[in-house]
């Protein structure tokens, strides 16, 4: 969803999630490559994460950013098992894409 935001076609969304998916993440930024890391730490083993693994983040994004960068992989994290834990569908469709306009009614015509 958020590559899509980001202004990936469908193409651009589909390489970058198999790149990611993959785990050879050689082809990114080494501070994504570093967030990546965390993310992936976090989901299958939190209890795991250390002091080393935050200040990795500081190293590469400052003290604010490593913030929201930890903030949000927990509010994802949360919200995929509440998802899977209740059953509940994710979006299918970009959210914050521009809404078609409505069809336009003949004139003189019922519905």
């Amino acid at each position: 969803m958020l590559l899509a935001v980001a202004g990936l076609d469908a193409k651009g969304v589909a390489q970058q999630t198999q790149k990611l998916a993959a785990g050879d993440w050689s082809s990114f930024a080494p501070g994504d490559q570093a967030a990546f890391a965390f993310a992936r730490k976090q989901a299958k083993a939190p209890d795991a994460i250390a002091a080393d693994d935050v200040q990795s983040l500081v190293r590469h994004f400052g003290v604010a950013r490593t913030l929201d960068i930890i903030w949000w992989a927990c509010r994802c994290h949360y919200m995929t098992r509440v998802a899977d834990g209740f059953q509940l569908p994710l979006e299918r469709d970009n959210v914050f894409a521009k809404p078609e306009p409505p069809a336009k009614k003949e004139v003189g015509k019922r519905p």
